[in-house]
């Protein structure tokens, strides 16, 4: 089964302890409690921290990747805001001291008048600031698919990016519908940029939302793709533009 589809997992559970809002960032609070009913303290370092929070909107037009801090009873918190009233989907993604890495998932609703907007069109460019980064390669459904983002800035490619979280990109991709979490891991490479080459595992066929964390003078930002999983001897998706902020 995909990460992120459940609550609890091999006796850990996901355990949100306050809210979201909209508005001014506000501490959002969680723990995971473990198959002896405390809560977990000791955590194995994965893609360079202990914990990977990632609130995505059920529509998937929003996605944050952050990285909590942990009190020493095991509670986690990090300042969080969303850009909209809805539902949201968060996953705490983490390997536990004694365990297997796991993706926990839960639904959090953020108040106010919710108003769903469609899953964006299905694109091969995405653009922020003044970057670009073009998609390369195809979701096979049931298989190990190579992904290759290419970043360039104001038109020339950029080969200079900065490790993020253990590598020159970090990918999430998540199912439309359900929100499956999938797993996705980069290539390993000496070359820092323009391409940054991931491998992605879908289990089924349809849409699927790619966001990429890259980080390049300093900075991390993220750009979004909508892809459909195919067949081998389907069609490539169509080419259009897609906006994240």
């Amino acid at each position: 089964m995909p990460g992120g589809l459940q609550v609890s997992q091999d006796g850990y559970t996901l355990n949100p302890i306050s809210t979201i809002a909209t508005g001014a960032p506000a501490e959002f609070r969680f723990t995971v409690i473990g198959p002896d009913s405390t809560l977990v303290t000791a955590y194995q370092v994965e893609h360079d921290k202990k914990m990977h929070l990632v609130v995505a909107s059920r529509d998937l037009t929003s996605f944050q990747h952050v990285h909590p801090s942990m009190a020493p009873d095991g509670t986690w918190s990090v300042g969080l805001a969303v850009p909209k009233a809805g539902s949201y989907r968060a996953f705490a993604d983490f390997v536990p001291a004694e365990g297997e890495k796991l993706t926990l998932g839960v639904d959090l609703q953020a108040a106010g008048d919710y108003r769903p907007e469609p899953l964006p069109h299905v694109s091969r460019t995405a653009a922020i600031d003044d970057y670009t980064v073009n998609l390369a390669g195809n979701i096979v459904p049931g298989q190990a698919s190579k992904l290759v983002m290419t970043v360039s800035k104001d038109g020339e490619p950029v080969d200079d990016l900065e490790p993020y979280l253990g590598a020159y990109g970090h990918l999430v991709a998540l199912r439309a519908g359900d929100l499956a979490y999938l797993h996705v891991h980069p290539e390993e490479s000496d070359e820092a940029g323009p391409e940054v080459t991931f491998v992605a595992e879908a289990p089924s066929r349809g849409d699927y939302r790619l966001f990429l964390d890259f980080k390049h003078e300093g900075k991390v930002r993220t750009v979004g793709f909508t892809v459909t999983a195919v067949l081998s001897d389907g069609h490539a998706p169509s080419a259009t533009h897609d906006h994240t902020h």
